[in-house]
């Protein structure tokens, strides 16, 4: 379903713009055919032109109002169906990756029941349980929900705090204007795929996420103190990674990752992305 074009009114720009033609030809005609047929014994030539002008100026006035209050109107709605096929593309996105996490983890699961390695299989149980819990959260909100962006991240994050347990750190600054419906979903992508990859496998008990966003520019930064991504790193977490520089691509911003190397005191992983948006 085409949702831009599903908002937009039967009025068009061709019927907008004949109207704009035809408009001031049929006040300035009418005028003068009512003039000479019926006032001419009344109104001097100046004052019908003095007239004429005040009548066309304001009528004139009222219809452009109504035009471009109408064209705002459908491209507000444009707007919404816009943010809306984001939403469900991205949904559709999330329900892909749903499927193959789950198929996976049954997989593991089956072949550590066969092998009766219970402790595995508990384990597998439980990612099985937050992966649904997470991907519920993602999926039954309403796109019509929340007045902001910076409020659907907020959710995001207070529910995957009460799923996982680990201590979250938040500092949400968002100006309005800052992303198009798009670059919410790609930034939203990062924030769920940086998020999830931390209760995945860092094995944190203490996270942070700055955003501050204005329309020149943006930056988001994500810190845990887990055990980073090089003990044992599998396909998925690169698969995550690659990921999450993808979108970053998408959305102009330089992106970097750092992790803790083996035999580091330090402990954890920075996730920094950024963009500047002025112009040189």
């Amino acid at each position: 379903m085409d949702y831009g074009k599903e908002w937009i009114g039967p009025m068009s720009l061709r019927i907008f713009k004949l109207f704009t033609i035809l408009v001031p030809v049929f006040i300035i005609g009418g005028f003068e055919y009512i003039r000479h047929e019926f006032l001419l014994n009344y109104l001097t030539m100046e004052a019908g032109n003095f007239t004429i002008t005040i009548i066309t100026l304001l009528l004139s006035y009222l219809f452009a109002s109504w035009m471009f209050q109408s064209i705002e109107r459908s491209n507000e709605k444009v707007t919404i169906g816009e943010a809306r096929r984001a939403v469900y593309e991205e949904r559709e996105r999330l329900a892909r990756e749903l499927h193959d996490d789950l198929a996976q983890t049954l997989f593991f699961l089956n072949v550590k029941l066969k092998q009766g390695d219970l402790e595995e299989a508990k384990a597998a149980v439980s990612e099985i349980d937050n992966s649904l819990r997470q991907a519920i959260f993602n999926l039954r909100t309403p796109p019509e929900e929340g007045a902001n962006f910076q409020q659907r991240i907020h959710k995001f994050l207070e529910n995957w705090q009460l799923v996982t347990g680990i201590e979250l750190h938040e500092k949400l600054t968002v100006e309005e204007n800052s992303f198009s419906s798009g670059e919410e979903v790609q930034l939203f992508g990062i924030i769920q795929e940086a998020f999830t990859n931390i209760r995945k496998h860092s094995m944190a008990t203490q996270t942070s996420i700055i955003l501050e966003a204005h329309p020149e520019e943006w930056r988001l930064h994500i810190t845990d103190n887990g055990n980073g991504l090089h003990h044992g790193t599998s396909k998925g977490k690169t698969y995550g990674v690659e990921l999450m520089q993808k979108r970053a691509a998408e959305l102009g911003a330089s992106f970097e990752l750092n992790m803790k190397e083996p035999g580091q005191l330090a402990t954890g992983t920075t996730l920094l992305v950024q963009a500047n948006r002025r112009k040189n």
